[in-house]
């Protein structure tokens, strides 16, 4: 199997004025392809070449190229796939519950989310996360994700890297993160929550 750089299902310039085009444009055709073609160099001609992505992150992630190639690749797919120009809204339904459940309230689920996302250090990511049925949220480094530390299935991730959002706000990574909520799309998390059952 050779992994494809997934075409988004907007323009770059379509998250402004939240998320810029020039950061967009270098994030994929830069950044996320790049992961993408290692991911592949580090497969090809093994008998890895059959796994999909998820079993390479579960199985596979002690392998270094894996783990930084394919965590780039698998995070970025899901990134952008949750962001839309579309944006507003509110979750509903199951999913709604399920974060009244687990955090009191929408508003408190985003303060410790974007808690999580201020507090890593260095490049890495904050998820949200389906486990054992509820959801939780936690970080991890570089291009890891929960797949890999069996922390659950992300649904929802931002990338802390510099190279997400150095361009617009510089060191300001608060801005960044306070900006992003704006482009959720709500709907494709919430299909994430049901297939994470």
């Amino acid at each position: 199997m050779t992994f494809e750089l997934p075409q988004l299902d907007y323009e770059y310039n379509a998250l402004e004025p939240h998320i810029d085009a020039l950061t967009m444009e270098i994030h994929h055709s830069k950044h996320h392809a790049g992961y993408t073609s290692k991911l592949n160099a580090a497969i090809e001609g093994t008998e890895l070449e059959s796994k999909s992505i998820e079993e390479l992150m579960m199985e596979h992630s002690d392998d270094p190229a894996i783990r930084n190639n394919g965590g780039g690749f698998w995070n970025h797919s899901l990134f952008w796939k949750t962001m839309s120009p579309a944006n507003g809204g509110q979750p509903s339904g199951d999913f709604s519950n399920a974060i009244v459940e687990a955090f009191g309230s929408l508003e408190e689920m985003k303060n410790q989310f974007s808690n999580a996302a201020m507090t890593r250090f260095g490049s890495g990511w904050a998820w949200l996360c389906v486990a054992n049925g509820s959801l939780s949220i936690c970080s991890t480094a570089n291009q890891d994700n929960p797949l890999m530390t069996g922390e659950g299935v992300p649904i929802l991730g931002v990338d802390v890297w510099e190279h997400a959002y150095y361009k617009k706000f510089g060191p300001a990574r608060g801005e960044y993160i306070s900006s992003w909520w704006n482009v959720i799309n709500w709907d494709y998390v919430s299909e994430c929550f049901v297939n994470a059952h």
